[in-house]
């Protein structure tokens, strides 16, 4: 499911991370590699603050959604 759609507070693992070579390496880049936890902060019309690798970064719904956990 993608990362959008998990509940705040809830932990979960990267799957696999979607999207054109350019936004995947972006993504990479924040922390969301494939085996990953991150756990959703906050929601607010549809950003996200997550936690990832002992960071807090905020991403937009799009970007969320090419990130799929498990």
């Amino acid at each position: 499911m993608p990362l959008s759609l998990v509940r705040e507070g809830e932990p979960a693992r990267v799957n696999r991370v979607g999207g054109k070579e350019e936004t995947r390496k972006f993504l990479e880049n924040l922390g969301f590699v494939t085996g990953s936890m991150v756990t959703v902060v906050s929601q607010a019309k549809g950003n996200l603050i997550v936690n990832v690798k002992e960071a807090r970064v905020a991403i937009g719904r799009d970007m969320a959604n090419k990130i799929l956990v498990g």
